[in-house]
């Protein structure tokens, strides 16, 4: 069985914390993007954050802006997601993906279907 590219979810209290990895080796496509998505209950997939690996460049979305931090190591290749003050909205099945630019829609990430739950709860 493939391991999947995404780690670190788990269940935690509201205004905790979990640091999620992304191994951009394992995913299905490589790209110059590589963006953080969450799929919460009956809701589709959302983009929460990316990070241009050329330089680092980061972006963020909505209701995650100064609460989350996506960063990258080189060696291994890994971006990671910060995520503090979680709130129980942000329970979630969050998966990596990557694409050629951080500007594409998000048809265009190919993510792996696997991820890592997060569950937060009140």
């Amino acid at each position: 069985q493939e391991q999947p590219a995404e780690s670190g979810g788990g269940s935690v209290q509201a205004g905790g914390s979990l640091r999620l990895s992304c191994a951009t080796s394992a995913l299905p496509r490589r790209g110059n993007c590589v963006a953080w998505f969450r799929r919460g209950p009956e809701k589709g997939r959302e983009r929460v954050a990316s990070i241009r690996t050329d330089h680092n460049i980061p972006y963020y979305e909505g209701s995650t802006k100064g609460r989350f931090t996506i960063s990258r190591d080189n060696a291994p290749d890994t971006v990671y997601l910060q995520m503090d003050s979680l709130k129980p909205e942000d329970t979630a099945l969050y998966l990596c993906a990557a694409a050629p630019f951080c500007s594409l829609e998000p048809s265009a990430f190919r993510d792996s279907g696997q991820g890592t739950q997060v569950t937060v709860s009140s």
